[in-house]
């Protein structure tokens, strides 16, 4: 019988739940590294999110180790190179774009990144709470007429393309080689070219070494004066240094991330910019939970699990009947 190790099952899909205890012997625990280590060696497959780096000390744990299972399409807390060394296979969302066209979470959570920051409404919010009714200290920012840039026109990009576009805003994306396009967003034939028209900037590519620290200081210096940037993507893709430094001197109006550079450890709040977020307004910093619904997360978790069971018939791993 196939044995299913589950690192992470905080409000796990019940259905997911109930598919996977269909698959063989399931253990649903909330491990450290410490007990993963420790735990791991007795288990064909490991189901994890984002709360663990599955490296190679992990992978070496687990000497009967099959598959790794993340219900997400970046692959970033994965060692990639160490699972192939291993002959472990690594089922994600990669690819899978008939169904995470039906996933709209992280799309959403950019668009209230993006409102939340032009409009001021934590600051707004905040205010309130401790007593005040100051309207004028809080005028935000008409979307309607501006120029969004999005760096990627994948499934999410164009998601947020179209939002921008229902908003009444000018909508311009670079994509190197992009699935579809969208009606009404024009196609920009370099980076360069996007960055220097953009007011506010979505950042939307896949991360990989090609793409990571994409955004840095030369970067930052082609946007327009007093411009915006969102990033749901991944923190890599972005140079913190060069971010803080351009929102210090007012080069950028402000920014909204999801997503910070060697996550988890910025939950220590040891970062400069969760610093600069204390202090200042223009910078919102949410937990990487784009994608964190109760919808999209159900939704992720069967699909993942109705996709370990399809592996695992075609490794001939499940037992008659199963």
């Amino acid at each position: 019988m196939v044995r299913i190790l589950n690192i992470e099952p905080q409000d796990f899909s019940q259905a997911a739940h109930d598919k996977l205890a269909g698959l063989g012997e399931l253990t649903e625990a909330a491990l450290s590294r410490e007990e993963l280590l420790r735990e791991l060696g007795g288990y064909e497959v490991l189901i994890t999110r984002l709360g663990h780096y599955i490296d190679a000390e992990v992978l070496a744990a687990g000497p009967g180790l099959r598959a790794v299972v993340t219900a997400t399409t970046g692959l970033d807390h994965i060692d990639l190179e160490a699972a192939a060394a291993r002959g472990v296979e690594v089922l994600s969302l990669r690819g899978e774009y008939d169904f995470l066209d039906t996933v709209s979470a992280t799309a959403e959570h950019t668009w209230g990144l993006l409102l939340a920051l032009v409009r001021r409404i934590p600051a707004a919010h905040a205010s309130v709470l401790g007593g005040q009714w100051d309207r004028d200290s809080f005028k935000g920012r008409e979307l309607m007429g501006r120029r969004l840039g999005c760096v990627g026109l994948g499934r999410l990009g164009r998601k947020v393309a179209a939002y921008a576009l229902a908003f009444g805003m000018e909508v311009s994306a670079y994509d190197p080689a992009p699935r579809k396009w969208v009606d009404g967003v024009e196609r920009r034939a370099s980076l360069d070219e996007l960055l220097a028209e953009s007011e506010i900037l979505s950042l939307h590519p896949p991360y990989n070494d090609h793409t990571h620290g994409m955004i840095g200081p030369r970067e930052l210096a082609l946007l327009p004066e007093g411009a915006v940037l969102i990033n749901t993507a991944r923190g890599g893709l972005i140079d913190e240094a060069a971010l803080l430094d351009a929102l210090n001197s007012g080069r950028l109006a402000g920014a909204a991330l999801d997503v910070l550079a060697g996550e988890p450890d910025h939950g220590q709040g040891d970062s400069p910019l969760i610093a600069h977020a204390r202090a200042m307004g223009n910078l919102i910093i949410t937990p990487h939970v784009a994608g964190a619904t109760t919808e999209s997360m159900a939704k992720t978790e069967l699909f993942m699990a109705a996709k370990l069971e399809a592996w695992l018939r075609a490794q001939g791993l499940l037992e008659e009947g199963a």
